[in-house]
């Protein structure tokens, strides 16, 4: 890139321009400068798929697996396919930065957005989190791999201090992000919490002299949303961008007059605004430079997605060979995520797909009309309904399927009145200027006879109409992170009996006073039903009457979510008591766990075989029925440690001064158990065929592994192999053989250029499943 051409550019900007191009001109957007030939950057969430500049359903998105599921398929070349799948989505939506991925690390498995991150081991964050930029980059959008550094918890994630020691730091924390800026990745986002005393978006030698200097990073440096506190230290440490700049910004004209007092020298805003500029070149934004070649959305997508999400499932178990699912005259499909469904985690991950497929639809498709379906719930184990189903909503100005969405001023006039093909609503900004109440109704045809459950959720004041029942509240969200109150709001139920086939009007009014990022509010239902005890036991009876049963258990966006923590690894409610019922009543027990980060199994041993489906995107359902019946081989091994009770899980909660010690130092994962503590090793996961190991051996830089499949059906292994040095054990690279029935096949596992030599390297199907071993003396 012309250098002296983007210096040109700087020279016509005059000071106030150039500072206020480093702060948000919206929720998502920097402010285009016409007059050099600058557009305005679009940014967009996020690691699940690119959700655009708006939270609305009329806006969809192709909804990918969550990325633990990506990095379970142990495939960097299937990484980065996504990631240009990816970056695909982001040309098609105008978006020039896609705020992904996140590459923290799983320290602990209660972290609220473990299923956000990759792994918790560095090396295989970093190849997979490499690849998925490399991905994104070549459709000419820019990744902005996040949460630097140590954002490895969300309670009191705005304000905890990290306190990680050297060692820790450079081995696990960092070397992600090195690897990412290695791959070449145009845009770093600061996170929110300290590092050892210090801010992060003022954490100079981290900012400056580690990723600028140490590592060559010439990208632009963005902070997490509202994360900058400050003016000059902020500026000073290295910050390029202050986003989103709303409503209020300690930047923009205060930084102005930071740099005129002389406390922040306009050298260094040259080079953040240089930085900007070389950004907008290499995503098509600058007049006069090469824009990327054109790039769309492939007709394939959704097939690239089921694949991915077959990919990444990992079979746990399989006693006696219960899977693959043979002809079935009569399957039982039991559980709260058979009828409820989690595509994906909560949080600013979220997007909303044109469709979801479910479990139960994907049996239904792969089964044929040959096998009956009996589809029943279980137990009930969310804390929030789901929201008013758009099947019984008639929107009653269009006659549509919906709900009519009216904003009103002060005054009481309309504004705006929008048809929403949805019954829940956020807005991270989008709603009209003067708007004091917004107003949600439809016309409700109930499908049954029954007392049917309605929820207000949000925060604030509302007031719902259903018939002539009226329910007026006002709901308190807490003082906890805003963007939980914003994803996780309280609810209000009330009872209203109702008559299949007779529409009744529905009205939830809401009195608009804007959360500090967003507003989110809704109408919830749960249709006349069961009690929890009348519907387990109505499980039990459908499993016992069945050939097999299938338990889709697992957690949901009430557990699993950016803004808070998880406090216990148990599934929710009675799901456990569940699976041991269903697995007395029907030897031929199958669990699909529908969840994004490890729960207790306590039923492991009881049951046939467990399927881990992980949070598989909007193909997810056809995708776990392609491997349940053998369609598809089970791909995923565990990229992280799976416990078998609380004992020795680290802590996500920070102590009372705000500190949250890292004291495991860099024990954490596999380096951090002890054997007893484990219930599914790192690396862990079955395949439908068996797997030889014949010989490794280290040549250079790799290591030759030959494997051989002495199943009898085609298969992917993922051979990994370790390095064991002075009593630690320590992934040292992993490649994939494929082969038919009884061939065997060579291949070479690319070897971390940090693993400790001399050392004993041993390849095998997991860290405590190690098969062969040599040794390796030389630095290669």
């Amino acid at each position: 890139m012309d250098e002296s051409r983007l210096r040109d550019r700087l020279a016509d900007l005059t000071l106030e321009e150039k500072v206020h191009l480093l702060t948000g001109d919206g929720f998502w957007t920097l402010r285009p400068i016409p007059r050099i030939g600058l557009r305005g950057l679009v940014m967009s969430d996020g690691p699940s798929g690119v959700r655009g500049t708006t939270w609305d359903e009329r806006s969809t998105s192709l909804l990918f697996p969550n990325p633990t599921a990506l990095a379970a398929a142990w495939d960097p070349a299937l990484a980065e396919r996504i990631g240009r799948l990816n970056g695909a989505q982001a040309r098609d939506k105008g978006v020039h930065v896609q705020l992904a991925p996140t590459v923290n690390l799983h320290r602990t498995p209660l972290g609220g957005r473990h299923f956000e991150n990759y792994s918790e081991d560095p090396l295989l964050t970093a190849r997979i989190g490499a690849a998925f930029v490399r991905g994104v980059q070549s459709a000419g959008v820019a990744a902005a791999v996040k949460h630097f550094v140590g954002n490895d918890s969300e309670t009191a994630r705005m304000s905890y201090d990290a306190r990680i020691g050297e060692d820790a730091l450079d081995e696990l924390y960092l070397r992600p992000f090195e690897e990412a800026v290695k791959a070449g990745a145009w845009a770093v986002m600061a996170a929110y919490n300290k590092v050892n005393g210090t801010s992060m978006t003022e954490n100079r030698e981290l900012l400056t002299g580690v990723l600028k200097e140490r590592w060559g990073f010439d990208g632009v440096l963005v902070s997490d949303w509202t994360a900058i506190r400050s003016t000059e230290a902020s500026a000073d440490a290295g910050m390029d961008v202050e986003m989103p700049g709303l409503p209020t910004s300690p930047w923009r004209d205060r930084l102005v007059d930071a740099v005129r007092a002389g406390g922040v020298a306009e050298e260094l805003i040259d080079d953040k605004v240089l930085r900007v500029l070389r950004l907008a070149a290499r995503v098509g934004a600058l007049d006069g430079f090469p824009g990327p070649p054109p790039v769309t959305t492939p007709p394939d997508a959704r097939a690239q997605l089921r694949d991915a999400a077959a990919r990444g499932a990992v079979l746990l178990r399989n006693e006696n060979g219960a899977l693959p699912l043979g002809r079935l005259r009569r399957l039982a499909v039991i559980g709260p995520n058979a009828v409820r469904f989690g595509a994906q985690g909560g949080g600013s991950a979220h997007v909303d797909p044109e469709y979801v497929v479910t479990p139960v639809e994907g049996l239904r498709r792969a089964l044929g009309d040959g096998t009956e379906l009996i589809v029943r719930p279980g137990v009930y184990p969310h804390r929030r309904l789901a929201p008013l189903p758009l099947a019984l909503t008639t929107d009653p100005e269009s006659g549509e399927r919906g709900v009519r969405l009216e904003f009103f001023g002060a005054d009481g006039a309309l504004i705006e009145s929008q048809h929403r093909r949805a019954a829940h609503f956020v807005f991270l900004g989008g709603i009209p200027g003067g708007t004091a109440r917004i107003v949600a109704r439809t016309l409700m045809t109930p499908a049954e006879d029954g007392l049917h459950t309605f929820a207000i959720a949000g925060a604030g004041e509302y007031e719902l109409r259903v018939g002539g029942t009226v329910a007026a509240v006002t709901l308190d969200p807490g003082r906890g992170d805003p963007v939980e109150a914003l994803l996780r709001p309280p609810e209000h139920r009330i009872e209203v009996g109702l008559k299949a086939g007779t529409a009744v009007p529905v009205e939830l009014r809401h009195t608009h006073a804007r959360g500090r990022f967003g507003t989110a509010f809704g109408i919830g239902h749960h249709a006349p039903h069961l009690d929890e005890d009348g519907a387990l036991a109505a499980a039990v009876s459908a499993a016992r009457g069945a050939d097999a049963a299938v338990v889709v258990v697992g957690t949901n966006d009430d557990v699993e979510s950016e803004g808070f923590d998880r406090t216990t690894l148990a599934l929710p409610g009675r799901q456990d008591e569940l699976v041991s019922a269903v697995a007395a009543a029907n030897p031929r027990t199958i669990v699909v766990v529908n969840a994004g980060a490890p729960v207790l199994m306590p039923w492991r041993d009881e049951v046939a075989a467990v399927l881990w489906a992980w949070l598989p995107g909007q193909e997810g359902g056809d995708a776990i029925a392609d491997v349940l019946t053998g369609a598809a081989e089970p791909g995923g091994r565990l990229p992280t440690t799976f416990p078998a009770s609380h004992d020795g899980v680290l802590s996500p909660v920070p102590a009372e001064d705000g500190t949250l010690p890292y004291t495991e130092g860099t024990a954490i994962g596999y380096r951090h158990y002890a054997p007893g503590q484990v219930a599914y090793p790192f690396g862990h996961g079955l395949a439908y065929t068996t797997w030889e190991y014949m010989s490794v051996a280290v040549s250079g830089d790799a290591a030759e592994v030959t494997v051989r499949n002495t199943g009898s059906r085609a298969g992917r292994e993922v051979v990994q192999c370790y390095a064991v040095a002075d009593g630690t054990v320590r992934l040292a690279g992993f490649a994939a053989a494929e082969a038919a029935p009884g061939d065997a096949v060579t291949v070479r596992v690319a070897l971390d250029e940090r693993t400790p030599v001399p050392c004993a390297l041993w390849a095998g199907r997991s860290v405590t499943d190690l098969r062969i071993s040599t040794t390796r003396t030389d630095i290669g």
